[in-house]
């Protein structure tokens, strides 16, 4: 919980100190890559953290991706301007992809099937609690000390972290496919040859039972990845969609893609294997997640500017009607093995991701302006339905594959979430600049801002607007806004329809070993 606590405060306690950087560093206009530099090396190495945790074991993925993540903070608290300041992020997304998808994966080789919503619902509170106290945190040290000490506190806690990692986790030696063998494969006939050809036999298998480290695969998925998410980030922000950087970068990514996809299948132990997708219930699950990961933009991004713009709350009061989701979600994901061992994993998702639609397809029904805690509710529920949904599919998943498969199935369902993100960051941002775009090109109230980029900041100083265009402005976001929770309400159908048509009526759970036979499992 420690580790995961690196990963999670990290998201969040940078974004209240952002004016304080900029001031002392300059770089106005790169500081998004901040959060997107990081969100990209996390979101590109989890396919990769994920095979080598299968091959090598949870304990040294986990080990590096601290001392990674650690480095990466320091190097953070010594940065000379914006640029190296975006390539140590860079580097601490580097380790926190070791942290995220390693974490998960570790709690579900420590407990059984019946144990793992309680420890899951914990790592869920370390989020939540992330989500509120970061940005708070944050904020403290931006205004009463260098804000050079967001990075700096990381240290000691990761040496906590790392400490009762190495100290207390144990991680049991688990046979391998022809390993072992060697003492029973000879059976010489009289002067003691046949047990020195059966130990070199055994020997060459074990050899060759050695896992094999696909690093071009990891390379293609990394650089396919980065370029991709490097497109998505920046399209429509930094250049326009249709521009040639766009379409350079989508290009490439495609073209990589195809090699990646060509040494994938060549691999002895590919990073991505094929069976992610070939079995119906972690393919139905990815793209499950993936839509959970669109419908998440909604809250998370938009939310904020439609409490301060729409409402006229200030930043915290804003982040505490978010926060109403992060309370309500673990609650709900701690409780939700009541009913899946009723009804099992699918049902109890398609119930969860069910509500989620509907809750969401309630926001644009709220009154203009309406008040801070209709919204509030709004992520109240929300938070109560996507515990039911995203949890069982989780432990669903991991249940069904062995030790060997399971940080590679735990990765692929990360992975997902976190690409569905970035892809509905730039769709729903293009929803909601074109919805304003047609507002104000057909605005019949004089002095307002000539492109989207000044409607926020008119919105930030409304005694600079008349009252009229104020409340025009207002009326304009508000719908933007509407706009993209039933974007993100279409998002929970196409969940619901991944469930509803791909995935198996029951999953296939394979059964947890007996307690003294856990440690020798097979993996």
């Amino acid at each position: 919980m420690l580790g995961m606590a690196l990963a999670a405060l990290d998201g969040t306690i940078v974004s209240t100190a952002v004016p304080q950087i900029v001031g002392d560093l300059g770089g106005f206009a790169v500081f998004s890559w901040l959060f997107s530099g990081y969100l990209l090396a996390v979101t590109v190495t989890l396919p990769v953290y994920g095979k080598l945790s299968d091959t090598l074991g949870r304990k040294p993925v986990l080990v590096a991706g601290i001392i990674l993540f650690l480095i990466g903070s320091l190097l953070c608290a010594t940065a000379w301007n914006m640029a190296s300041l975006i390539a140590f992020r860079v580097v601490q997304g580097l380790g926190g992809g070791a942290l995220q998808g390693t974490v998960q994966t570790i709690a579900a080789d420590l407990y059984p099937l019946k144990e793992r919503p309680k420890i899951q619902a914990r790592l869920s509170t370390v989020w939540a609690s992330s989500s509120v106290a970061g940005p708070a945190v944050g904020g403290f040290i931006a205004g009463y000390a260098d804000w050079r000490w967001i990075f700096l506190i990381n240290l000691p806690v990761g040496a906590v972290a790392l400490w009762l990692v190495v100290r207390y986790l144990h991680e049991p030696q688990r046979a391998r496919n022809g390993a072992g063998t060697a003492s029973g494969t000879g059976t010489g006939t009289g002067t003691g040859t046949g047990s020195g050809a059966g130990t070199a036999s055994g020997a060459g298998r074990a050899a060759r039972s050695r896992p094999r480290t696909d690093w071009a695969g990891a390379v293609g998925v990394f650089a396919t990845g980065a370029l991709l998410l490097t497109a998505l980030v920046q399209g429509g922000v930094a250049w326009p969609w249709l521009s040639v950087p766009s379409l350079a970068f989508l290009g490439s990514s495609a073209v990589l893609a195809a090699f990646t996809v060509v040494i994938e299948r060549r691999a002895a132990e590919p990073i991505i294997p094929g069976w992610v997708w070939r079995r119906r219930t972690i393919a139905a699950v990815n793209l499950a997640l993936g839509a959970l990961g669109l419908l998440m933009v909604a809250p998370t991004v938009f939310l904020p500017t439609y409490a301060q713009s729409v409402l006229g709350l200030g930043p915290i009061a804003a982040g505490f009607v978010l926060s109403a989701m992060t309370l309500s979600w673990p609650v709900s994901a701690a409780l939700s093995n009541r009913v899946y061992n009723r009804i099992g994993f699918r049902q109890t998702a398609v119930i969860g991701i069910s509500l989620a639609t509907l809750v969401l397809l309630a926001f644009p029904l709220l009154p203009y302006p309406g008040h801070a805690w209709q919204p509030t509710l709004i992520m109240l529920l929300l938070g109560a339905a996507l515990g039911l949904f995203q949890l069982p599919l989780i432990i669903g998943v991991q249940s069904t594959v062995g030790w060997s498969e399971r940080g590679t199935a735990t990765a692929s369902i990360l992975f997902c979430r976190l690409i569905g993100q970035s892809v509905g960051a730039a769709v729903f941002g293009a929803v909601a600049n074109s919805v304003l775009s047609a507002r104000l090109a057909s605005a019949p109230t004089p002095g307002l801002p000539e492109d989207v980029d000044g409607v926020a900041r008119a919105l930030e100083d409304p005694g600079s607007l008349s009252a009229e265009a104020a409340d025009y402005l207002r009326r304009a976001m508000d719908t933007a806004v509407d706009h993209v929770y039933v974007g993100a309400a279409g998002a929970g159908a196409l969940a619901l329809l991944a469930l509803l048509f791909l995935a198996p009526r029951r999953f296939p759970v394979l059964p947890d070993p007996p307690p003294d036979q856990q440690d020798q499992q097979d993996p």
